[in-house]
């Protein structure tokens, strides 16, 4: 009876250690349908993932170095018009747009190293702000087939830039800011009906100034004006010249040069203790102290270049198809604070049309 029980108990457990065996694998099957169904749905995730950067992905972008000459707002108007100019026609930074940006401080050498960097970051363009570093741009990309697109550049022809009918010289094209000369001389005879001598300070190193200066000593003599010019090297020179210059004139009349524009606070400074009123060449140099200007306005020059500078990134033109551009409008703006200053009423003929009138001098 015993060994019938005994064979009774170890059929049971038999049995259940057959059992317990069988189950594993029911389990390990349950496991194995679960992990397939998650690696399905990752599966799936990960190929909308990559269908949605494919889409991403396919929408163009674009890179471009901005080579700033030097830090002053008139260049720093510029460079929020061009990108302003950008974004209107599409590439804003940050979506489809990546900017690298350096400025000069000034420095023609500098100027080169930049353009260098750009060339070795394989910028798609490169916009030039200014003359000397729009020649260094020229320079550095002339050999590739890297756009560059210039603002705040007076004369193209002279700094070699275009041709002499307006045409780009290679694959470069741009902006001229030009001066109104002689709405400037008309403007300068309104307010001072007495004035004789404009005295004019310039970089020899900058062929825009070189320009500019021709044109005002060739037209000065109908508006009864002699041009008193002071022609410096470095930014080091301009305290010694502007005292010597402001000895020998009745005004002195600002250019767009970018050394001289640096250290135009200097020079409003000097001028104000001798009581002879400074004229500016654009509405930024009227902010901080110039008396008035028939000039540009630096935001509208940088937007049309942007302009054209998208023009060129999407593929409609070259650089090298389209002729350098000019705006034409020029403006009055005036300074009352600076008028009350100097004890001169800005005459009304002027101030009834201008496009902003200034009652403070920012700093």
């Amino acid at each position: 009876m015993k060994k019938t029980i005994l064979s009774v108990m170890l059929a049971a457990a038999t049995a259940a250690s057959l059992l317990s065996g069988c189950s594993k694998p029911a389990s390990n099957d349950a496991s194995s349908s679960a992990a397939a169904s998650t690696d399905s749905a990752t599966a799936g995730t990960t190929e909308k993932q990559a269908e949605n950067v494919k889409e991403t992905s396919a929408e163009e972008s674009y890179t471009i170095g901005i080579g700033q000459f030097a830090e002053h707002g008139s260049l720093d108007n510029c460079r929020e018009g061009f990108l302003q100019g950008l974004a209107d026609e599409g590439i804003i930074e940050g979506k489809n747009l990546t900017i690298y940006y350096e400025n000069a401080q000034a420095d023609g050498g500098t100027a080169s190293q930049i353009m260098d960097n750009f060339m070795s970051k394989k910028a798609d363009l490169i916009c030039a702000i200014a003359t000397p570093i729009a020649q260094s741009a020229y320079s550095a990309t002339k050999k590739t087939d890297v756009p560059v697109i210039y603002t705040a550049v007076t004369d193209p022809v002279l700094a070699e830039l275009a041709n002499a009918d307006g045409t780009p010289v290679g694959n470069i094209t741009g902006t001229s800011d030009k001066l109104p000369v002689e709405k400037q001389l008309e403007m300068i005879r309104a307010i001072l009906p007495d004035a004789k001598k404009i005295g004019i300070m310039y970089s020899t190193s900058e062929v825009n100034s070189e320009s500019a200066i021709a044109e005002y000593k060739a037209a000065a003599p109908a508006y009864g004006f002699e041009i008193v010019e002071s022609g410096i090297s470095a930014a080091a020179d301009i305290p010694l010249a502007a005292d010597s210059l402001l000895e020998k004139v009745d005004c002195l009349n600002n250019l767009t040069d970018n050394t001289v524009v640096s250290a135009l606070p200097v020079i409003l400074d000097k001028a104000g203790k001798k009581n002879i009123p400074v004229f500016g060449s654009e509405v930024e140099q009227v902010k901080i102290g110039c008396l008035a200007t028939v000039g540009l306005d630096y935001i509208d020059l940088g937007k049309q270049t942007g302009k054209m500078a998208a023009q060129v990134l999407k593929g409609e033109k070259k650089a090298s198809e389209i002729n350098f551009e000019v705006i034409a409008e020029a403006s009055f703006y005036g300074n009352t604070e600076v008028a009350e200053n100097l004890g001169i009423t800005l005459p009304e003929s002027l101030t009834s049309s201008a496009k902003e009138m200034f009652d403070t001098i920012s700093h």
